[in-house]
């Protein structure tokens, strides 16, 4: 009889039970199908929960089993998932195993596996955020950018019969506020999408209000609410929201809760089945200055070729203005990452390798220039959180040796608008800064930031001083706190300038004229004076 039993329990509908939760905790969908009265349906819901709760660990048990008679038993389980530290979910079920032609097997039900799930709504386990979300603030306390409703504009192919009417009505009726995506790059955006759906333009609900009636009657126009931080003032448009996107990102992510919830095959919520979520994250304080900002983008504007502007407090080392035109912007944010030959302002690094080393400047290596040019900041490595940035790539090996009178050696040593920035803020603090772009966040790097050597910013100022009495900065001669030396060298025009505690660097790419940094600086300095 002792015998008799063990195989019983083996072999018989509490074994099964018993086998199917372990196969569970293994995450063998496929074992554990076997085991229920519909192994195709069974298998489809357990791989789609166990994918959708990834990395979660389950754990189930039974904790009751009945047998009403010889073909039929009802059982209880819990069931209980981890995932991750404190995040703990556990609930109970109840389920039916029958006797079948092939041997016991359970009455499949995808609400076996947790409740109110069905064999259509699928299971996820998702990262949940807080309500309101957190502003990023401007250096003033006012908000810079906040979450907002956009309106994402789509065109799916799979609903368009006529693909040139669809994209050039669509991009007609989109002119009023965006016009540069007119119908011909719309339809070279489908032709290269392979089938699948584009994204047309993103608009504000008082654009949205507007110009929705003229959308919605256009074949393949889908359109979508989504949330999204934007500039809480549509004027500020810069490479740096960018890099504050990412710092708000990371804050709302290290004050997230989790969730696993549930939804249907359109991707529409159900429910949420268990979770936490704790308070928003505090606001982020930027460094922007929305009204240096938007005169900083004023100025860009006025040129026809790649120009970019950084501007600098270097008494904090804030990053106060960041402005780039679409000429530049086509190239990527080159106000962080561009790298150009310095060309004639090496000269400002000469003389501080004189200084430091007690050369006249015509003596001084390309060697020295750039261990001049690394006392300024340029080729130092910075760590700003959510930035991607360089300040610039200093000449090494046999080029080092070089005189800077030889030939175009001086060519070697490459700085970006922000380097330069940053070296324009050395020149006013006397100490290269640490760059920031969210109050008390300031920049780290491995570099020994030391004062500039004796003589040397008073050198630097003295350059500035006179530099600005240039014929080719007439521009700014009507601003009589401004310093500034620039340079147009081959294909790149330079300026870098102070005034009381800001500081600047301005760069053109192909500039078509020797004045047109001073003519943008004086643009900047103009735009910032007028009434807002």
């Amino acid at each position: 009889m002792g015998s008799c039993g063990v195989r019983d329990r083996s072999s018989g509908a509490e074994a099964v039970v018993e086998r199917f939760t372990t196969l569970i905790d293994k995450k063998d969908y496929d074992g554990a199908s076997r085991l229920t009265s519909y192994p195709a349906g069974a298998s489809a819901t357990l791989k789609q929960v166990f994918e959708g709760l990834d990395p979660g660990k389950p754990d189930y048990h039974v904790t009751q089993y009945i047998g009403l008679d010889g073909t039929t038993g009802l059982f209880s389980m819990t069931g209980a998932w981890n995932f991750g530290d404190k995040r703990d979910w556990k609930y109970d079920l109840n389920g039916t195993v029958r006797k079948l032609s092939v041997g016991w097997r359970i009455s499949w039900d995808p609400a076996l596996v947790m409740p109110q799930l069905d064999a259509k709504r699928s299971a996820k386990l998702v990262r949940t955020f807080a309500q309101p979300s957190p502003k990023v603030n401007d250096i003033g306390g006012q908000p810079l950018m906040t979450e907002q409703t956009i309106n994402v504009i789509k065109l799916d192919p799979a609903k368009i019969t006529d693909p040139v009417a669809s994209t050039n009505a669509l991009g007609a009726a989109i002119a009023p506020v965006a016009p540069l995506i007119d119908g011909p790059a719309l339809l070279q955006q489908l032709s290269a999408s392979q089938g699948k759906p584009i994204v047309a333009v993103n608009l504000r609900d008082g654009d949205f209000n507007i110009l929705e009636p003229r959308m919605a009657p256009i074949p393949g126009v889908v359109m979508e609410k989504q949330p999204k931080l934007i500039s809480a003032d549509r004027r500020i448009w810069s490479p740096m929201l960018d890099a504050l996107t990412k710092v708000w990102q990371d804050n709302r992510d290290q004050h997230s809760g989790w969730g696993v919830q549930l939804f249907e095959p359109d991707g529409s919520f159900v429910t949420q089945l268990a979770g936490e979520q704790g308070p928003p994250g505090p606001d982020i304080p930027s460094t922007m200055d929305q009204r240096l900002q938007r005169a900083a983008e004023d100025a860009v504007v006025s040129t026809g070729s790649p120009t970019s502007i950084v501007a600098i407090q270097p008494s904090s080392g804030a990053l106060v203005a960041v402005a780039q035109n679409s000429q530049a912007s086509e190239k990527g944010n080159i106000a962080f990452t561009g790298l150009y030959p310095v060309g004639g302002m090496i000269e400002l690094f000469k003389n501080v390798a004189a200084v430091a080393k007690n050369k006249a400047p015509q003596d001084v290596s390309v060697g020295d220039a750039a261990d001049a040019a690394s006392l300024l900041g340029i080729g130092i490595d910075f760590k700003v959180p959510g930035l991607d940035e360089t300040t610039g790539r200093l000449p090494t090996g046999k080029n080092a040796a070089e005189n800077v009178g030889r030939g175009n050696a001086a060519d070697s040593l490459l700085a970006s608008p922000w380097g330069m920035a940053i070296a324009a803020a050395t020149v006013a603090n006397g100490q290269v800064p640490k760059p920031m772009i969210t109050i008390g966040q300031p920049a780290t790097t491995e570099a020994d930031l030391a004062a500039l050597p004796g003589g040397a910013a008073d050198r630097l100022r003295g350059m500035l001083h006179d530099g600005v009495g240039a014929p080719e900065m007439a521009a700014l001669n009507r601003y009589r706190d401004v310093q500034a030396y620039g340079s147009t060298t081959g294909n790149s025009g330079w300026l870098i300038a102070t005034m009381g505690d800001l500081a600047f660097a301005i760069h053109i790419d192909d500039p078509d004229s020797g004045d047109l940094t001073a003519r943008v600086a004086a643009r900047l300095l103009q735009s910032l004076a007028a009434p807002d």
